[in-house]
C-alpha cells in the first residue's frame, strides 16, 4: 500500500509540474505574440484588452486530441446527427422563423433544409453554441505545436475584428475550437462571409438574422448548386481497385466521370437519372476509425455539393451527417 501510495504522489507531483511549466511557457508566448499582434497592425489596446486575461486551456487540447471525428463509425456518427428528435426541432425552429428563413433561400438561392441541417448540428438550434472562452481556446491552440500556425492566423483575425468594432470581445464564448454563434464560424469565416442583415451596423452571430444570412451567403460564395446531388450510399464490387477509395477529408483523390465508376456499383440503378459525364469521387469513411474495418463497407459516391460541406468543416462524416439531415428534413417541409 505504501509503495502505491509513493507511486500516486509521484503521478501527482508529475502532473503539477508539468501544469506550473505549461502556465510558466504560455506566459512568456503571450509576450511574444504581442510582437506579431502590432506587427499585423493591432492596436496595444486592443491588445491589452484581450491577452493579458486569456488563460491556457488543458481541457483545449485533451478535445482537440480526442474528436468524435476520430473514433465513431460512420453509422453511430450519422444517426446521432440526423435523428427524428433532430428532424422535430429543427421543423419547430423553422415554423418559428419561417418568413426569414424563406427570404434567404431567396436571397442566396441556398435551400432552408440544408441551412436548418447545418444549424441543427452545429448547434442544435441555436441552443448550445459553447460555453468556452474563445480568445483562451485559440491562444492555447496557437501556443500549442501540432497546428499552431492555423490558429494563430485565426486569432489575429479575431484581434483584428475586434480592433475595428466589428466584434465585441465580451460576447466571445463557444467552442473549444474558437468557433462561434449559432453555425459555428471561425473567425476567418467571419471576416470573409458574415453579413448584417438586420442593418443595425454590428454582425451578431448569435442573433437569427445575421446568422442565417451569413451561412447562406458563405455556401453561396463556395459554390453551392441546388440542382446538384451531395451523395449516394452504394454497394462497391470487390474489383474496385483500392486507389479509388478515399478515407481522408483533406483532399479527395482520383475523381472520375461517373459513368466510369458504374462498373464497380452493384446497386447502380440509383444513379440511373444522374449526369454520367458529373465528376464525383468514392468515400469508405470507417476505414482507420473503425479497427478491422470492412474495407468496401460503407462506401459512397459523393459529388460537389459534398465537397462544399468538407469546405465547412473537414469531416467524411458530418458531410454526410448534414446531408442526411437536409434530405429528412426536406422529407418534412
Amino acid at each position: 500500500m505504501k509503495q502505491i501510495s509513493i507511486f500516486f504522489l509521484i503521478i501527482i507531483f508529475s502532473i503539477s509540474n508539468t501544469f506550473a511549466d505549461n502556465n510558466l511557457n504560455f506566459e512568456n508566448w503571450k509576450k511574444q505574440f504581442k510582437i506579431k499582434v502590432l506587427k499585423k497592425n493591432i492596436s496595444e489596446k486592443t491588445f491589452n484588452l484581450t491577452i493579458p486575461n486569456v488563460k491556457f486551456l488543458p481541457k483545449v487540447i485533451e478535445y482537440d486530441r480526442f474528436q468524435p471525428e476520430f473514433y465513431e463509425d460512420t453509422k453511430t456518427y450519422i444517426s446521432k446527427r440526423s435523428s427524428d428528435n433532430k428532424v422535430k426541432k429543427g421543423l419547430k425552429f423553422y415554423n418559428q422563423e419561417s418568413d426569414l428563413i424563406n427570404s434567404v433561400e431567396k436571397k442566396y438561392n441556398i435551400e432552408k433544409e440544408l441551412l436548418l441541417a447545418l444549424m441543427g448540428i452545429e448547434t442544435n438550434y441555436g441552443t448550445y453554441v459553447g460555453k468556452m472562452d474563445i480568445l483562451s481556446s485559440l491562444a492555447t491552440l496557437s501556443f500549442d505545436q501540432r497546428r499552431s500556425e492555423f490558429f494563430t492566423n485565426e486569432l489575429l483575425i479575431l484581434l483584428k475584428l475586434i480592433d475595428t468594432n466589428q466584434i465585441d470581445y465580451k460576447t466571445l464564448y463557444g467552442s473549444w475550437a474558437g468557433a462561434f454563434g449559432f453555425f459555428q464560424f471561425m473567425p476567418s469565416t467571419i471576416k470573409n462571409h458574415a453579413i448584417d442583415f438586420d442593418k443595425n451596423d454590428y454582425i451578431d452571430l448569435k442573433n437569427t438574422h445575421d446568422a442565417y444570412a451569413s451561412a447562406a451567403n458563405y455556401l453561396n460564395n463556395m459554390g453551392w448548386n441546388k440542382k446538384s446531388s451531395c451523395f449516394y450510399k452504394i454497394n462497391l464490387s470487390d474489383n474496385i481497385p483500392e486507389k479509388y477509395l478515399n478515407f481522408s477529408a483533406k483532399k479527395l483523390m482520383h475523381k472520375k466521370k461517373l459513368k466510369y465508376f458504374k462498373k464497380f456499383i452493384k446497386n447502380k440503378e440509383i444513379l440511373k437519372s444522374l449526369d454520367e459525364n458529373s465528376k464525383v469521387a468514392i468515400i469508405t469513411p470507417d476505414k482507420e476509425i473503425v479497427e478491422n474495418p470492412n474495407k468496401l463497407n460503407p462506401a459512397y459516391i459523393v459529388f460537389d455539393n459534398y465537397e462544399i460541406i468538407l469546405k465547412w468543416n473537414r469531416s467524411l462524416r458530418f458531410a454526410l451527417a448534414v446531408c442526411t439531415l437536409k434530405d429528412k428534413i426536406k422529407n418534412e417541409l
